[in-house]
C-alpha cells in the first residue's frame, strides 16, 4: 500500500461520521426562531403602542430640554473625587 491509499483509509471513518451531520431537520429548520419570538413577545406590554394617535402626557419640551443638557455636561466635567480617609483597617495596629 502506498502513503495515498493510507491517507484514503485515514480519512474514511471521519468522512462516513461527518455524514450523520447532513441530514436535513426539516421539523427543527420549521421552528427555528419560535423562542426569541416568543421571548420577545413576552417582554412587549403593548404591541399596539405604535398606533396610539394620543402619546401619553409628559414633561414639556423645554424641561425636556435642559434635563438632556444637564445630563450631557455630567460626562464633561466628572464630579470631583472625595478624600479617603485610611484607617488602617486590616492592618496590624502598629
Amino acid at each position: 500500500m502506498n502513503s495515498a491509499s493510507l491517507k484514503i483509509l485515514a480519512c474514511a471513518p471521519v468522512l462516513a461520521a461527518l455524514t450523520g451531520c447532513v441530514e436535513p431537520t426539516p421539523r427543527l429548520d420549521s421552528e427555528f426562531g419560535h423562542a426569541v419570538n416568543a421571548a420577545k413577545a413576552q417582554q412587549t406590554i403593548n404591541p399596539d403602542a405604535a398606533k396610539n394617535p394620543d402619546p401619553v402626557a409628559g414633561i414639556d419640551g423645554t424641561s425636556a430640554r435642559h434635563t438632556i443638557d444637564l445630563y450631557h455636561k455630567s460626562f464633561e466635567a466628572p464630579p470631583p473625587t472625595t478624600n479617603v480617609i485610611n484607617i488602617n483597617v486590616g492592618g496590624s495596629g502598629r
